[in-house]
């Protein structure tokens, strides 16, 4: 392989060291520039909750907060979040802020088999966070990019706008 420069083959093996505030915790990794934010979490920081479905930004299941908005970790190097808070669905949970919908989620069965729960929580707590009390079809929009194959979507649209109305009544208080 005349002409060929073995150095690139090198630098190919490079690790770049990154830092985030994960779930509230200061932590760093090395990794490669290549790796995905949802392989660096569910590897090297063993947060699993966040799921690597698709691989495409179009079924949800990797949806974390990055800097308190909800982004696909499947599309994002882990690289391009050096510096940046990451919530993930097991540091919404630890928070309690998602506890009302989790409840009402598992009281209204709009879980089965729980591999897009995670996301469908990320986004339904993104929506309630930026509308009080969203319609129905705000529900059904917020929710267009994250796939279930297991419940159908009534029975979650109806956990997030029965946690929206109790939200509401009680002044945003749960």
């Amino acid at each position: 392989m005349s002409g060929f420069d073995r150095s690139l083959l090198d630098d190919a093996d490079e690790t770049v060291r990154v830092r985030f505030t994960v779930n509230g915790r200061k932590v760093a990794c090395e990794v490669a520039p290549r790796e995905t934010l949802v392989d660096c979490l569910r590897n090297a920081l063993e947060l699993t909750g966040t799921h690597a479905g698709c691989e495409m930004g179009a079924c949800g299941a990797c949806l974390v907060q990055l800097d308190g908005q909800a982004v696909h970790a499947c599309l994002m190097f882990a690289v391009q979040a050096d510096g940046a808070r990451i919530d993930t669905i097991e540091g919404l949970t630890e928070s309690g802020v998602i506890a009302d919908l989790q409840a009402e989620f598992h009281r209204r069965n709009a879980l089965q088999c729980g591999f897009c729960t995670p996301g469908m929580l990320v986004n339904a707590h993104e929506l309630l966070s930026q509308v009080t009390r969203p319609s129905r079809k705000d529900i059904r929009d917020a929710l267009s990019g994250n796939y279930c194959r297991c419940t159908g979507y009534e029975a979650i649209v109806d956990a997030i706008d029965a946690v929206a109305k109790a939200r509401s009544e009680s002044g945003g208080v749960t």
